[in-house]
Formats: structure tokens, sequence, C-alpha cells
């Protein structure tokens, strides 16, 4: 009988594997800049990195709000206080 691996530690292989992505997209602008590509290429390559920066840290935003906000433990905590947190979070995510 095989063994399943826990969900958690799926959805972190997921996230390790953006973030492996991620380097390699830099990496990819590093040679370009070395190679003297056009501007307008590494203007595409930042842009594919800050699209997957942003969808990274949307993936972390929801997991926390999911995870750890509404966890039960936080039901102590006000529904002001929990917006307030939320609202938090979001403006330092829109920065």
């Amino acid at each position: 009988m095989r063994l399943k691996l826990p969900e958690l530690t799926r959805e972190k292989q997921k996230l390790v594997s953006r973030i492996k992505r991620l380097r390699g997209q830099m990496d990819a602008v590093e040679r370009s800049l070395a190679e003297g590509d056009e501007c307008a290429d590494i203007l595409m390559l930042l842009a594919a990195i800050r699209g997957g920066v942003n969808s990274l840290m949307a993936e972390f935003l929801e997991d926390h709000i999911r995870l750890h906000m509404m966890h039960p433990s936080h039901r102590t905590e006000s529904p002001e206080e929990l917006t307030e947190d939320l609202i938090s979070l979001v403006r330092a995510y829109l920065k």
C-alpha cells in the first residue's frame, strides 16, 4: 500500500516550484543583460517575473486568510479586528 503525502506538503511543493521558476526567470534576465539583448525583450522578461511574484503573493495571502485568519483560534477576535487585519494585509499586498 502506497502512503499518501499530506496535502499541505503537496501545496508547499507547488509553491517551491513557483519560486524555482521565478529564480529561473531572474537568471534569464541576467543572461539577457550580459548578452546585450534588446530592452523590450528584457522588459517582457521582467513583466513575466512581476506576474509570477504577484501570483505567488496572492496565493500566500489567500492561504493566510483561509488557514490563519479564519481559523477557529481567531474566533475570539471581534469581526472588526479581523476586518482591520484583512485590510492591513491587502494594503501591504497592493503596495
